[in-house]
């Protein structure tokens, strides 16, 4: 398998679905002559021309409001957003027009639209640009909601959005672009709504997702020199949500800390809480434990920006808690 960055792994899935369906386009600010305002179009204009490759204004009403309506045509757009925070300027179109049409029309209507937003902290961006609400988007039915950790994830999960004919916000952590990772060659995609376990272990199930998937393996690392085996279930879909890997990992260490990047309050941990207290309250030996974002609006300045974000040794020390 080759070894590449995460960057590399979503333009690989982007220009190999652009190849196989004429119908998939691009549209987005500077997602044509700039290549992308992380590069991961680079190239695709003078490949794909501007019909396929659309840069907009600055208005992410617009674009989400025209990707609606060519996936109502029949084509499958791709819009992407420069990060999530704009996705606020779309959330009519988002949560009342792509989420719902399908449904209120009786499955008169497909919408095969994905949104691409780049998410999360630890960029310095400041309070309205490092925003995770993640959960915000998983809380209406109708959205799919994809928030890949690892390359191949990325490319197989993106793939199969992009074949779907449901709206999916495909959600790409900013300090994940540059990760590397081995990804399978040739044709494959990843089911939407299938958590995994990416380590196992028989001591502590840690439950995470995305960027928080890459500290708690770090974190995971420093357990094991104390003899504690964490197995790290990754949830890669928020809705649909698979709960059985972490039910079935939880029946087997009795224990469970959830690591997200979000706020805690009202967010993935609560609902992945209440999920193993209501699906497995006879297997819990300890309180399940909780690693989340600090309730603040993120700071510019880089130490207390980190000093806010969850880092590995808030991990560690929530893990050896619940042992």
């Amino acid at each position: 398998m080759a070894r590449i960055t995460m960057r590399e792994a979503i333009s690989q899935a982007l220009w190999e679905e652009m190849e196989r369906d004429p119908g998939v386009f691009i549209l987005g600010e500077e997602v044509g002559v700039w290549g992308g305002t992380y590069a991961v179009t680079k190239g695709f204009y003078d490949h794909f021309g501007p019909q396929r490759v659309k840069d907009t204004p600055i208005a992410e009403s617009a674009i989400v409001g025209g990707a609606i309506g060519a996936a109502l045509t029949g084509l499958r757009p791709v819009a992407e957003l420069m990060t999530i925070n704009f996705a606020f300027s779309a959330m009519d179109h988002i949560v009342n027009e792509a989420a719902k049409l399908h449904y209120m029309f009786g499955g008169q209507m497909v919408l095969p639209l994905v949104i691409r937003a780049v998410g999360g902290g630890g960029r310095q961006l400041g309070a309205t640009h490092s925003q995770t609400p993640d959960a915000i988007f998983a809380h209406f039915p109708g959205l799919k909601v994809v928030a890949p950790g690892t390359p191949a994830d990325a490319k197989g999960l993106l793939k199969a959005a992009i074949r779907s004919n449901d709206p999916v916000l495909f959600i790409e952590h900013a300090t994940l672009y540059q990760v590397r990772g081995e990804v399978p060659e040739g044709e494959y995609t990843i089911p939407i709504g299938k958590s995994q376990v990416q380590r196992p272990g028989r001591d502590v199930t840690l439950v995470t997702y995305s960027k928080m998937l890459e500290v708690s393996t770090k974190a995971a690392d420093l357990l094991a020199k104390d003899g504690i085996e964490v197995e790290i279930v990754d949830l890669r879909s928020l809705r649909p949500l698979d709960m059985g890997p972490v039910i079935e990992s939880f029946k087997k260490t009795n224990r469970a800390v959830i690591v997200e990047e979000g706020w805690l309050s009202y967010g993935v941990g609560s609902e992945i809480a209440a999920r193993i207290y209501e699906e497995a309250f006879d297997y819990v030996d300890t309180p399940v434990r909780r690693v989340a974002q600090k309730e603040v609006p993120l700071p510019y300045n880089r130490n207390l920006e980190q000093l806010a974000l969850p880092q590995v040794e808030d991990v560690v020390k929530a893990v050896k808690e619940v042992i």
